[in-house]
């Protein structure tokens, strides 16, 4: 089996399938995982050589903040999704530390077509299927903000209090059992932001990491799966809205945006006419929507502590290039925090 530093052997691998997936046919071939590019969170490879091509996901194996990598939330909501119109990767078996593998993941559907992390793989794509991709992501987000948890076995996930209320806590805790060396400037945007929190409904299914590297496109555009929802809650819908604008820089921004920016290249659609098509099709207010903006910044800098300290523990990256990494990692998470101050700074 070829793993790329899989933790577990291809015979554990074998008897797993044999027992959660009886539906894959498992023949004398050799079992092929390969690891998929694309983020730094939780590990994914390519499955191949049973029969058909699969996705497994599973945690970094060291340097794991407490609550982060939740496998049994990613597992939760793409089951759940499987049964609604929200585009997902089919889910195939479910495995805990405790059981097969040793180490808590799960198994999908492969989905075919294109995950945009960079402006090259953007520029690969159609004129016509740029043009299509922010309508298509609004499309499915809306689509996912109308579900009705109850309808959909996730009612069970409800918990008391304010979604973005949780969000603080939780970012900030994060943020305080991280390495990072100064927190300062992160709680001092976190105190902004708890000041002007705004009192929108609350509840709706929200994916918490929706971008354009987190979907695969067709060649027309077109959403043919979300992945990466280890982050999904019952919440505020406008954190959603807020993360994929944040998420989707244009030429001229003045300021950093979130992840490796493909809609930097020509022909994506601009913000405003996002905003524009998510207002008619969900009805709802969007006159605060650079809180949401500063939120997904600032917790992106909080994330990005979370990168920081497992770059400062080894195991996410080689031992040469750790400096720089850490260097780096800070000069981004400053960015996204003028971002954020900026964007708050609309509010008042």
């Amino acid at each position: 089996m070829t793993t790329s530093r899989a933790p577990f052997s291809e015979a554990s691998l074998r008897a797993w399938l044999a027992v959660a997936a009886p539906q894959v046919e498992l023949g004398a071939s050799p079992l092929r995982m390969d690891r998929l590019s694309g983020g730094r969170s939780n590990l994914t490879y390519r499955v191949q050589g049973c029969g058909a091509v699969l996705v497994l996901r599973h945690p970094p194996t060291g340097g794991v903040l407490q609550s982060a990598h939740d496998m049994a939330r990613e597992w939760t909501f793409i089951t759940a999704m499987s049964t609604t119109k929200v585009p997902v990767a089919g889910p195939v078996a479910r495995d805990r530390a405790d059981e097969f593998l040793g180490v808590d993941c799960y198994l999908t559907e492969y989905v075919a077509g294109s995950v945009l992390h960079t402006v090259a793989q953007a520029s690969s794509l159609s004129p016509e299927a740029r043009r299509r991709v922010g309508p298509a992501m609004i499309e499915v987000l809306a689509e996912l903000h109308r579900l009705d948890p109850d309808e959909i076995g996730l009612s069970s996930l409800r918990r008391p209090g304010r979604h973005l209320d949780r969000q603080l806590r939780r970012w900030r805790r994060q943020v305080a059992q991280s390495s990072l060396p100064d927190t300062s400037r992160i709680e001092a945007v976190a105190e902004r932001l708890q000041r002007s929190r705004p009192d929108n409904p609350d509840g709706a299914v929200c994916h918490g990491d929706y971008r354009p590297g987190n979907v695969s496109v067709a060649p027309s555009g077109e959403v043919l799966a979300v992945f990466d929802w280890e982050l999904a809650t019952l919440g505020d819908p406008l954190t959603d809205l807020g993360y994929l604008l944040a998420s989707w820089p244009r030429p001229r921004d003045p300021h950093a945006s979130i992840g490796g920016g493909p809609t930097l290249a020509e022909g994506f659609a601009e913000r405003a006419d996002l905003v524009d098509l998510y207002t008619r099709l969900s009805g709802r207010d969007l006159s605060t929507l650079p809180f949401y903006t500063a939120f997904a910044r600032w917790r992106a800098a909080c994330i990005g502590a979370g990168v920081y300290t497992r770059y400062a523990s080894g195991v996410m990256g080689s031992v040469d290039d750790t400096e720089r990494l850490l260097r780096e990692r800070l000069v981004l998470m400053d960015g996204l925090l003028d971002g954020a101050t900026a964007d708050l700074d609309r509010l008042t």
